[in-house]
């Protein structure tokens, strides 16, 4: 079976495949209730305003497998400000500046169950951060220590910054993660003579 290509799209091109994005991908990813789906299509669409906006699919034949996006992360977006707030409660105001004064906040990374574990993931998350200008790329994910997730970003040198957040509202814990840019290169697997 052929893979999907990579294709980086602009906030225009980005949007007009949310429907598939939203319903098909996230809704496979991340299992969430169906009446939140309509939120998450809204909060989406949102976040292609923002500074620095970048997004990637993984297409085949028009079908989206598999997506991510981020943007430069600015005080007044609510993620940003949450985060950087919890980051300076527990570290102080300069720990939260190291962190949050100029980084690139991948807001999505997901592929679709029928496609995980052929390197998507991975290729998206390198290919959104390559040639980004700011200094540390953040992200949140469920607070899983052994998931896939986790490894993966572990594996492209990111570390836990924040453990079991809640963030406000409710919901399952989750895990706010960091890396300076660039990201490291993947572990090689050694070669067989």
């Amino acid at each position: 079976m052929r893979e999907p290509k990579l294709r980086e799209v602009d906030a225009r091109g980005f949007r007009r495949r949310l429907e598939p994005v939203v319903y098909d991908v996230y809704a496979a990813a991340m299992r969430p209730p169906a009446e939140q789906l309509p939120g998450r299509y809204a909060v989406i669409a949102r976040h292609t305003e923002y500074p620095g906006f970048r997004a990637l699919v993984a297409e085949r034949r028009r079908a989206v497998h598999g997506f991510g996006y981020g943007f430069h992360g600015s005080p007044g977006q609510w993620w940003h400000d949450v985060v950087r707030w919890a980051l300076a409660e527990v570290g102080g105001p300069e720990h939260a500046d190291t962190w949050m004064a100029d980084c690139f906040e991948v807001a999505e990374l997901h592929v679709h169950p029928d496609h995980q574990g052929r390197g998507l993931g991975r290729a998206l998350l390198t290919a959104l951060c390559e040639g980004r200008t700011e200094r540390t790329v953040v992200l949140s994910t469920l607070d899983r220590p052994g998931s896939v997730a986790r490894r993966l970003y572990r594996s492209v040198g990111m570390v836990d910054l924040l453990a079991g957040f809640r963030f406000p509202g409710g919901g399952p814990p989750y895990a706010v993660m960091g890396a300076t840019l660039p990201l490291a290169a993947a572990p090689s697997t050694p070669s067989s003579s």
